[in-house]
């Protein structure tokens, strides 16, 4: 049982940041804000998110993609960081696990999910 004063920073930290609704499967856009000295850009991340973890402020997800020379690229991310400047769902996926990490054993088209028909 947590403390009732860090239960209320929590909320409040939570309430600021607007989440999109996502889950394994989907193949999200991260954009993600680096700071290079006095500079700041977005750099984005696509990719397919294969694990949703945690509740409140420690709430994370996990997005794979395949990079150069068929080598998978995973990254953790805070839902509610402050470095996150958007995340967009491009492909709503259809999966029957919480947990996609077969995928790391697949390549080419043996890793493609199906996408959900409205």
């Amino acid at each position: 049982m947590q403390n009732r004063y860090i239960e209320l920073f929590e909320k409040s930290q939570i309430k600021n940041k607007q989440v999109p609704n996502f889950k394994a499967g989907d193949t999200i856009k991260i954009g993600i804000t680096i700071k290079e000295g006095d500079k700041t850009r977005i750099q984005y991340f696509e990719g397919i998110c294969i694990a949703i973890r945690g509740h409140g402020v420690n709430r994370t997800f996990r997005v794979r993609k395949i990079g150069a020379n068929n080598i998978g690229v995973e990254k953790n991310f805070p839902i509610y960081s402050d470095s996150l400047a958007s995340i967009e769902v491009l492909r709503i996926g259809r999966v029957r696990r919480a947990k996609l990490y077969y995928l790391r054993d697949r390549k080419g088209k043996a890793a493609r999910i199906k996408e959900l028909r409205k």
